[in-house]
Order: structure tokens, then C-alpha cells, then sequence
């Protein structure tokens, strides 16, 4: 009897290796697939959107230009991008005049015309005011990214850091206060705008490109760090380690 308790259990015979190497074709061809749309996905949306864009902009201006200045009436085919070119050197050489004495003239009697409609005047204003402020400041918009407690102690958040904030809001704080642009995902263009003490910002040394991959992917797509942080199995959580002389007895 003690013979037979002893003995160890025979195994079943295992047939996952038989059925494993039956699916493995399957599962080669979807691993493929998968890989081949993670490839081309992006070059593909890519050369979409820029062909959009591309063709928006030529429906636009192209029908401005007079025909006997449009080279597509002179070709039997069309030349993408004109519009395109088109714009661009149009919007230089509205900012070469405008840099000077006649163009700043010209504008302001422009302004002071804009001035005199009440619903246009406030929106032209403000947009003038954004877009001077972008440009102005393009050097150092989203250059630091940093990392913040939101929306509570204990959660912490990616967001870009702007500025120093000023004004009535600085004057009316406590603390130096900086604002901080706190995206959404997976779309970043829009978010909260918050301004944050100093001392409660840790800037982190990943750039606004590795940021945005992470908050687009959901923290899929983690940035490269140079300090190499221990990652931690979610199953382990919450589970107590066995002492050493325990395991050693098992």
C-alpha cells in the first residue's frame, strides 16, 4: 500500500503540442498581419493626410489664380501642391510688406476699420491675439515637460509646461505659479489649461515628441530612460514577498 500511495501520478498524454503545431501557420499569418498593419498604418494615414491637406488648400486658391498665370492651363495635366506654393509665398510677401512703414499703415487702417464692427472686432482681436502670442513665444511653448499630481494626491499626470503665469492671477496667488497644459487622451489637442505652483511641478527629461507618443497611446509607448526603473508585475500587487529561509525550506 505504501508502495502504490508513493508512486507518482502518471502524466496524461499531452496532445497542445500536436494542436499547437496545427494552429502555428494561423497564428504566423495573424502575428504577420498584425505586423504589417503596424507598419503601414501610419505611412499610409500619413500620405492621406497630406494629400488632403495638399488638395484642400489647391480647391482653395488655385480658382483665384487668373489662367493666364495658372501653368494648368498650359499643361494637359494638373500640378499638385500649386496652391500650396501659391499660399506660401503669398503669406511672405504679406509679411515682407507688412514690415514696413506703408504695410504697418495699410494694417492699422485695416485695424481701425475691424474696430468699427462689434462682434467681428472682438473676434478678430482675439485671434490676433493668440496667434501673436504663439508666434511670439514659439521657441518656448512645449519645450518642458513635466509631471504633476492631478486630480488628487497620489495620481500623477504628464502635462507640457508654457509659461510663467502673470498678472491678476500671479498677483492673487500665493506661490509662484507656472501654467501647464494638461492633455487628454488619446487626443492631445485638447486639455486643461492649470496653473501650478513651482514647487509641485518634477520636470522630467523626456521631450514633448516622447510625451505625446505616450499620451496618445494610452502609455502604450514609453520614452527611453536613462535610469532604469524596476517594472512591477500588477499580479504581484498586493502580494507579500516569502521569507528567504522559507523558500530555501520549500
Amino acid at each position: 500500500m505504501n508502495a502504490a500511495q508513493n508512486k507518482p501520478p502518471q502524466k496524461a498524454p499531452d496532445m497542445s503540442d500536436e494542436q499547437e503545431q496545427k494552429g502555428h501557420p494561423f497564428r504566423w499569418l495573424q502575428r504577420s498581419f498584425v505586423t504589417g498593419v503596424v507598419i503601414a498604418a501610419p505611412i499610409g494615414i500619413t500620405i492621406y493626410l497630406t494629400l488632403a491637406f495638399i488638395g484642400f488648400v489647391d480647391d482653395r486658391v488655385i480658382p483665384l489664380i487668373p489662367d493666364r498665370y495658372n501653368p494648368e492651363t498650359y499643361l494637359p495635366f494638373s500640378v499638385p501642391g500649386l496652391g500650396v506654393l501659391v499660399a506660401v509665398i503669398a503669406l511672405t510677401v504679406l509679411g515682407a510688406l507688412t514690415a514696413n512703414l506703408f504695410g504697418r499703415t495699410l494694417i492699422g487702417y485695416g485695424e481701425r476699420l475691424v474696430d468699427r464692427m462689434p462682434v467681428v472686432r472682438n473676434l478678430y482681436n482675439a485671434l490676433k491675439q493668440i496667434f501673436e502670442t504663439v508666434v511670439s513665444h514659439s521657441e518656448a511653448n512645449f519645450t518642458e515637460v513635466g509631471l504633476i499630481e492631478y486630480p488628487r494626491k497620489g495620481l500623477y499626470a504628464v502635462c507640457f509646461v508654457t509659461t510663467s503665469t502673470g498678472g491678476e492671477i500671479q498677483a492673487r496667488a500665493e506661490h509662484d505659479l507656472v501654467s501647464v497644459f494638461l492633455p487628454t487622451t488619446p487626443n492631445p489637442t485638447s486639455g486643461f489649461l492649470l496653473f501650478v505652483p513651482k514647487q509641485d511641478i518634477q520636470l522630467l527629461s523626456m521631450s514633448v515628441e516622447e510625451a505625446a507618443k505616450l499620451i496618445i497611446s494610452a502609455g502604450l509607448v514609453e520614452p527611453g530612460s536613462e535610469e532604469k526603473v524596476p517594472q512591477v508585475d500588477p499580479a504581484t500587487v498586493g502580494v507579500k514577498e516569502k521569507p528567504t529561509d522559507q523558500v530555501a525550506a520549500e
